[in-house]
């Protein structure tokens, strides 16, 4: 074994400090400051005080998590890696208790494929409350939301904005886009951001999702919500399990059976009643677009603009702009969605503009550096496209009854639906996503590249 391979399987151990100068032996230091940084305004967005020490521990810990999840690279061979956080907390026995600790192992490795060993101390001083005054919230909270801004969470807000009569709170994901930069609206803003031991080692992200859950969480706990509600549909949040990319381990971040564990983690630390609830589960994409349209006139105007794909300026900045590549799993889908919906992006939203085109580097925006038309650019695509296709045939090939099933047995759980119900439920929903991606594969016409990727060609 070379030192490099050694190195990837070895446990990162990671000691989260108060302050600079606390080393411990095979321990790395991540300090609160300086790898770890909460922002003043973000947390004054989830009306802290100094009554709410757990929900503070509760992003510490999911600091912690983000940090080693970016500073270990996963193994050439295999996809496990071992990780041992110690972090300090105001209450370290509820942290510590089985039902509190167990929970959150489960949620944790279930959702990253990874092994996590979480150990917990007092802290040294207790966290202050802010100095601005708390932001008020409504009377009334129905139900919070994770919202991205993007299709999805824009579609299904517009739809609960009417039927829960304004009582959604929206918590945010990213960067807030409001006209007026001024306004200051409660979880507006990730309250934390963090930077990895040494250089950044991996970007798959599966501890994504329990950022930004525990978030949700939080927010629902301090507005005395119960409900969660996750924007995602049937491809999004069943597709990346039953379809994973290659030999990675299958891909939860949105699927129930995290939320699951999640709820039941939430629910002993904060001692109150959490649900994740999916209302668009068992429709594909466009249809919740349609349904949008079909709520609010509007809606056209706001879903088109908004952005799906994944990948930063450094692949996709044109003219000033950062653009969507257009050729991921996930813009791939986007385009897909917005066809069957009836709706179109503006010209220029896509590097990889022109999918009619006979092969991958000549569909790209004109102008575009050519140096960055790369052999990984090109993979995603590959990998893009055949996970829609893959997704599209997984019913109709007999082979896969049997992993249908399975999802099916493991999603049945009381009061769902019976696994017969369910597994029907998949496979109708498979059955509407293949007509769509054969309507888009029709659409873009038979000298696509993308037609060719679908045969086996690789022009």
């Amino acid at each position: 074994m070379s030192p490099k391979d050694q190195i990837e399987t070895e446990p990162l151990r990671l000691a989260v400090c108060e302050q600079a100068g606390c080393p411990r032996k095979g321990w790395h230091d991540c300090v609160i400051g300086d790898h770890i940084r909460f922002h003043t305004d973000g947390l004054e967005s989830y009306c802290f005080a100094a009554s709410q020490p757990l929900g503070y521990d509760l992003m510490l810990v999911a600091a912690a998590v983000e940090v080693c999840d970016k500073s270990r690279r996963r193994p050439r061979h295999g996809w496990r890696r071992s990780f041992s956080i110690d972090i300090p907390v105001h209450d370290p026995v509820q942290w510590r208790d089985p039902a509190v600790a167990d929970r959150l192992r489960d949620a944790l490795e279930l959702l990253t494929g990874d092994e996590w060993d979480l150990h917990f101390r007092s802290r040294s001083t207790p966290v202050p409350a802010p100095a601005a005054p708390m932001l008020p919230l409504p009377m009334q909270v129905a139900a919070v939301m994770p919202y991205s801004d993007g299709l999805d969470s824009r579609a299904v807000a517009t739809l609960l904005e009417r039927s829960l009569d304004g009582q959604l709170i929206r918590v945010r994901l990213g960067p807030v886009n409001d006209s007026d930069p001024t306004t200051r609206r409660q979880f507006a803003k990730v309250p934390y951001s963090v930077k990895p031991i040494g250089k950044a080692a991996e970007s798959s992200g599966r501890s994504r999702a329990f950022k930004f859950t525990a978030l949700a969480g939080i927010a629902a706990r301090l507005s005395g919500a119960s409900r969660i509600v996750m924007s995602e549909s049937m491809q999004g949040a069943l597709g990346p399990a039953l379809v994973p990319v290659a030999h990675a381990y299958e891909d939860y971040r949105n699927h129930p059976l995290f939320t699951d564990r999640m709820a039941a983690f939430l629910c002993v630390l904060f001692g109150q009643s959490f649900h994740f609830d999916y209302p668009r589960l068992w429709s594909t994409k466009a249809e919740t677009l349609i349904a949008a349209i079909a709520a609010d006139a509007t809606a056209a105007l706001k879903l088109t603009g908004t952005r799906s794909c994944w990948q930063d300026s450094r692949q996709v900045a044109f003219d000033g702009r950062r653009r969507q590549c257009g050729i991921c799993a996930a813009c791939l889908l986007r385009r897909m969605s917005l066809h069957a919906a009836g709706l179109e992006d503006p010209p220029g939203t896509y590097i990889w503009e022109d999918l009619s085109a006979p092969t991958f580097a000549a569909a790209v925006l004109t102008g575009f550096n050519p140096k960055k038309v790369t052999r990984a650019q090109r993979a995603y695509a590959i990998a893009g496209a055949l996970h829609m296709d893959h997704l599209a045939e997984l019913h109709r090939t007999p082979a896969n009854v049997e992993e249908i099933t399975h999802a099916a047995y493991r999603l049945a759980r009381p009061p769902r639906l019976s696994e017969t119900e369910i597994a029907l439920k998949i496979t109708d929903g498979l059955e509407r996503h293949r007509a769509e991606w054969k309507a888009f594969l029709a659409a873009v016409g038979p000298e696509s590249f993308l037609h060719a990727w679908t045969k086996g060609d690789q022009p």
